[in-house]
């Protein structure tokens, strides 16, 4: 009785069981733990560090990093601890948290995936995915090597990740985004970085401080869901953009995760693929392109990538043109 008043003493904490639940789906370690569950790195081990000394959670040791899964002890399916535990798990599937842990597991599963610098998993058919200096991130940088020096604007730079790439390859990036705390951050970033073709500006998404044809390519990456006016903001991409340049969009597809308004300030739980084309259509772009950049089974979240091209002058003259002549 007083080892089965300690076990429930332990499993009475919401933040334990939202562990236990996402244990019960993958392996991982600290730092995938604190992303998935969105608490600081502190608790996570502490509370790891309690379920292991009960027993219900085990560490293993794998190229150089600590991960975690239930123990034995209860991820056997006949006991009566996992039983109990599942049922919980099913029966708060729809809980908001819940909800918000699990789409967050497949986003760090995602990244897990796409970076060849995380090591063999326990299924031996990982190694053949394991080969040494094999990067995205890398693979991106190269080919921005092949594009001419152009001058970009990150509009919703954010902590200025995408910024920085850019910066490596474009002859200046204007980075701007609405929080001077946010701006901060990034400019640190870019510091530690010795990244110095970076213009930074405060400004929304709907009223860009950027002059009219002042860059080569314009970049909506994840910002556009938090805009008020995304035609607008699609609109101001475009006018700041040279005649011939580029309007990219990267964004989420349509979804159903509401917990996104009050964890991450989205106010637009995605695009559906041709209401993103009409937003780039609608601001005068042509050859629009609207796919998938991102998709993985059983992910809430599908990224797509949209582009469109602004129309030179010549072109806005051979249209008046056609137009002249279907008149006459």
């Amino acid at each position: 009785m007083k080892e089965a008043s300690a076990l429930y003493r332990l499993l009475g904490d919401e933040a334990r069981l939202r562990l236990l639940a996402v244990l019960a789906r993958e392996r991982l370690n600290v730092t995938e733990l604190t992303g998935v569950l969105g608490l600081a790195q502190s608790g996570v081990s502490r509370h790891l560090r309690l379920l292991k000394e009960a027993g219900l959670v085990q560490e293993e040791k794998d190229g150089g990093f600590s991960y975690y899964q239930l123990a034995p002890a209860i991820g056997e399916t006949g006991s009566h601890l996992r039983t109990m535990l599942d049922a919980q798990f099913a029966e708060s599937a729809d809980d908001q948290a819940v909800r918000a842990d699990q789409a967050r597991l497949h986003e760090v599963l995602r990244l897990r995936k796409e970076n060849f610098e995380t090591h063999i998993g326990p299924d031996t058919r990982d190694a053949r995915q394991l080969v040494p200096g094999r990067s995205w991130a890398a693979w991106s940088r190269a080919i921005g090597l092949l594009l001419p020096p152009l001058k970009v604007a990150d509009l919703g730079c954010g902590e200025g990740y995408l910024t920085v790439e850019a910066a490596r390859w474009a002859a200046r990036v204007i980075a701007v985004d609405r929080s001077d705390n946010v701006l901060q951050r990034a400019r640190s970033r870019a510091r530690r970085r010795h990244v110095s073709n970076v213009v930074w500006k405060r400004g929304e998404l709907e009223k860009l401080p950027v002059a009219d044809n002042s860059v080569d390519v314009a970049m909506l990456s994840q910002a556009l869901h938090h805009a008020l006016h995304p035609a607008r903001a699609v609109a101001e991409a475009a006018r700041i953009t040279v005649p011939g340049g580029r309007v990219l969009v990267l964004d989420l597809r349509t979804h159903g995760e509401a917990w996104v308004r009050t964890k991450l300030g989205d106010r637009i739980l995605g695009f559906a693929d041709d209401e993103l084309k009409g937003l780039l259509t609608a601001a005068g772009l042509r050859d629009v392109h609207v796919g998938v950049g991102a998709r993985k089974t059983g992910d809430p979240f599908t990224v797509l990538v949209a582009s469109g091209v602004k129309p030179s002058m010549a072109h806005h003259e051979d249209t008046k043109s056609r137009r002249r002549t279907k008149t006459v």
